[in-house]
């Protein structure tokens, strides 16, 4: 069990490390219009490869969750333990929030650095209202991470089901994921994973932080929606 805590708490830290990092570090390098800024496009893929990659590399060890909703969404899909859900959530928020300091201390060593507290996108933190990128509602902001962690959850399940090509589940669950940003990051920065959104909302101020509790309610609920689904989806004909 210790090493597939250690498996998701080290993939974890490499999904915000690299996601988020290209977020903060590299989205608008040098400032509006300079060619080396990697944009919205790049972002997304970034998120993305650090799941195609984590999941190559741990996959094996522990599952390769990274995320507290493709926990609970692989338990309620029967994939998963109940009794197992709690110590693989610990990781993944540890992991995620040891990123974020990681991340904060890289962003911090610029000269004249300064966090933009409580401003939509500050620290890659994820919000809605105010808070949203282009000022999607609360609404907006449910419906969208509800969806995309449930539409997330089945290419997860069918991508590992036993039918499934092997040795491509985690192309296809990264590309998923690339997809899912192109999607919303407009909309809330893209969550679709609490532990992500808790490890920026630490440093991003007390606007992000007190409106957290939707980057945790909506992707688990996401998640059982589309683990559910794809256990009855997934179930051969008779």
């Amino acid at each position: 069990m210790s090493k597939r805590l250690a498996a998701e708490f080290i993939g974890t830290f490499w999904l915000v490390l690299g996601g988020c990092g290209s977020a903060v570090l590299a989205a608008n390098f040098g400032g509006d219009g300079n060619p080396l800024g990697i944009g919205l496009v790049g972002v997304s893929l970034a998120f993305g490869l650090t799941v195609l990659t984590g999941a190559y590399a741990l996959g094996h060890i522990s599952g390769g969750h990274f995320n507290p909703a493709v926990s609970i969404g692989l338990w309620a899909g029967g994939r998963f333990e109940a009794a197992q859900l709690l110590p693989y959530l610990l990781a993944q928020v540890l992991g995620g929030a040891l990123a974020g300091l990681v991340l904060y201390l890289i962003a911090s060593g610029q000269p004249g650095f300064t966090l933009p507290a409580d401003t939509a996108g500050a620290f890659a933190s994820n919000g809605y209202g105010a808070l949203s990128p282009g000022g999607y509602s609360m609404t907006a902001a449910l419906i969208s991470e509800i969806t995309l962690t449930a539409m997330f959850l089945i290419v997860i399940m069918g991508a590992t089901d036993d039918r499934a090509p092997a040795g491509f589940a985690p192309l296809a669950i990264g590309l998923a994921l690339t997809l899912i940003h192109l999607i919303s990051i407009p909309v809330t920065n893209t969550s679709v994973n609490p532990a992500r959104s808790t490890a920026v909302a630490l440093f991003a101020g007390s606007g992000a932080l007190s409106q957290l509790w939707l980057f945790w309610l909506a992707p688990i609920i996401g998640g059982v929606i589309g683990g559910s689904l794809y256990r009855r989806l997934g179930q051969p004909d008779r």
